[in-house]
């Protein structure tokens, strides 16, 4: 029985970005990112690797070239339908955006909750999840009472807690130390084995040979893919 080609759940076509007065981040980049894949984005400083997962969670418009997402083109989708293509979506910026008057627990617990489950359930998922990353005695602190670290810990288990279609994390291992690192990479392993797409943004080129997985390596506007144990090859 031949097996089902996986869809392919992110796309971009010569794809361009030209901020007013600035640089040229992206020059007709061209990357197809399958339904259920694994991939290391990696890159020099100032390579756009955080300016692509915004454009992926439709913080960016590109200014010249086509993004699919989810088979719709991303600068056809109404802006009251954002929040809806968001939800399938979990991702962990750099900068956590973390809501600083909810505790941790409950800060984790806030996906759950705008879909409607039952807020006590909700609250029990998320402990069981900051209880697995390590911070089982810091539930009911608030975010802005905590170090970087687990600061990060936090807006990572809010991303991963909805078992999200995609998940995006920009430098989740960047502060924190290697046990851990290697705890939350293992679940995003996990959960890309249940059908989670994830891009996980990295400095460390070290990484997509550890775990396995291609890497998708900016440089000068372009995207290169890297297959596991290969070389580089032009998207």
């Amino acid at each position: 029985m031949l097996r089902k080609e996986a869809a392919e759940i992110i796309r971009f076509e010569n794809m361009g970005l030209l901020f007013e007065n600035g640089p040229q981040v992206f020059n007709k980049l061209n990357l197809s990112v399958k339904e259920g894949s694994f991939y290391f984005l990696t890159g020099p400083s100032g390579a756009g690797k955080s300016t692509l997962l915004k454009m992926i969670y439709l913080n960016q418009n590109q200014t010249a070239g086509k993004i699919e997402l989810f088979g719709r083109d991303s600068l056809s989708i109404l802006h009251q339908d954002i929040p809806y293509i968001r939800r399938k979506i979990g991702v962990v910026f750099q900068d956590f955006r973390l809501v600083s008057h909810l505790s941790s627990v409950d800060n984790v617990a806030l996906p759950l909750k705008v879909r409607g489950i039952d807020p006590r359930k909700a609250r029990n998922q998320a402990a069981e999840l900051l209880k697995w990353v390590g911070l089982e005695d810091v539930l009911n602190r608030n975010p802005q009472t905590l170090s970087g670290g687990q600061q990060q810990r936090i807006a990572i288990a809010r991303a991963v807690i909805g078992r999200p279609k995609v998940l995006l994390a920009d430098e989740p291992t960047g502060n924190v130390d290697d046990e851990i690192a290697l705890k939350l990479l293992y679940l995003f392993e996990e959960m890309n084995k249940t059908g989670t797409t994830v891009i996980v943004a990295t400095h460390n080129r070290a990484l997509p040979k550890e775990f396995n997985h291609p890497e998708i390596y900016l440089n000068e506007g372009k995207a290169t893919l890297i297959p596991v144990g290969g070389k580089k090859k032009a998207e």
